[in-house]
């Protein structure tokens, strides 16, 4: 099994953050994994995009040029990779930053309100979880509970109650999708 993905926004929205949590839940799993990052010089504002691909087998290149799925927190990147999907795809978008519809009739959407949720939750820093929970609920490429020690052993323990909420909340998302 083999997903590519590619994460979208601006500078500051943790678009670097989520694919590294997937990718070191992936290694974690045993997986092959490639994390490319890219970004702006003016890094908070500019946009920043990685590209991430889990593998059960050798993966040839980091470079992604039809991902399975796209994950976009802004409509830049909407408007730059919505082309890019592979028919039958899944494009993952936060509702309160891309307010045009997707273009496309063959790929599934969802659409989350991440900003409003995240900030009732607690922070709008932790939008990106969100996003990052409707993603590993719909692929299926790591479990939810593979990412939750990813984020534990990888990132700051004082915000892990807050983003596995986040996670969380996520998933039902992609559970009504």
């Amino acid at each position: 099994m083999t997903q590519e993905i590619i994460f979208a926004g601006f500078g500051g929205q943790g678009i670097l953050s989520m694919g590294k949590f997937l990718a070191f839940g992936g290694m974690d799993k045993g997986m092959n994994v490639s994390w490319c990052p890219s970004y702006g010089p003016e890094m908070r504002g500019g946009t920043a995009n990685c590209s991430v691909i889990l593998s059960d087998e050798e993966i040839g290149a980091p470079i992604i040029s039809a991902p399975d799925t796209i994950v976009v927190m802004n409509r830049p990147s909407l408007d730059k990779f919505e082309k890019t999907v592979k028919p039958g795809g899944l494009i993952i978008l936060d509702s309160n930053l891309v307010t045009r519809e997707v273009d496309r009739d063959d790929v599934t959407v969802i659409r989350i309100p991440s900003q409003t949720e995240a900030e009732a939750i607690g922070s709008a820093k932790i939008a990106n979880m969100i996003l990052l929970g409707a993603l590993v609920e719909k692929t299926g490429i790591i479990s939810k509970d593979e990412l939750l020690e990813s984020l534990k052993g990888h990132g700051k323990e004082t915000f892990f109650e807050m983003n596995k909420n986040a996670i969380e909340k996520g998933i039902e998302y992609a559970k009504k999708a």
